[in-house]
């Protein structure tokens, strides 16, 4: 499958962002879907992740209460709704997928990657 994210940009603090992956090539209700995130010199950082029926959803504490995570198999799309966003979310957002069976947050059980999109939250 492959992963094509969109919808970074800059924002103010306070304001919101809604990040998209459209996956090709195999349905997307194939795979548990999540979002990373890598901040300048960090290491990339768990943010959300949905399984493939939507039944199982993770966030990372930092995230919880201001993102959402949601799927649309039908259209082989999964979004970030992000809220409230403050300077620390600035990182480059990537998207993945993995097959279902193991843990929801841990990248390296994610083998399927897209390019990344930026998003800036100016304070």
């Amino acid at each position: 499958v492959q992963l094509q994210a969109s919808g970074g940009g800059l924002v103010q603090a306070g304001g919101s962002l809604r990040l998209s992956c459209a996956a090709s090539g195999r349905a997307l209700s194939r795979y548990d879907m999540a979002w990373f995130r890598q901040a300048t010199g960090k290491e990339r950082d768990f943010v959300a992740a949905v399984s493939t029926t939507g039944f199982y959803i993770k966030y990372a504490d930092s995230v919880k209460g201001r993102f959402t995570i949601s799927r649309d198999n039908a259209k082989n799309t999964v979004y970030l709704q992000m809220n409230s966003l403050k300077p620390e979310d600035t990182a480059v957002y990537y998207c993945a997928a993995k097959s279902p069976g193991n843990a929801l947050d841990y990248a390296p059980n994610y083998g399927h990657w897209g390019q990344g999109t930026l998003v800036t939250v100016s304070s």
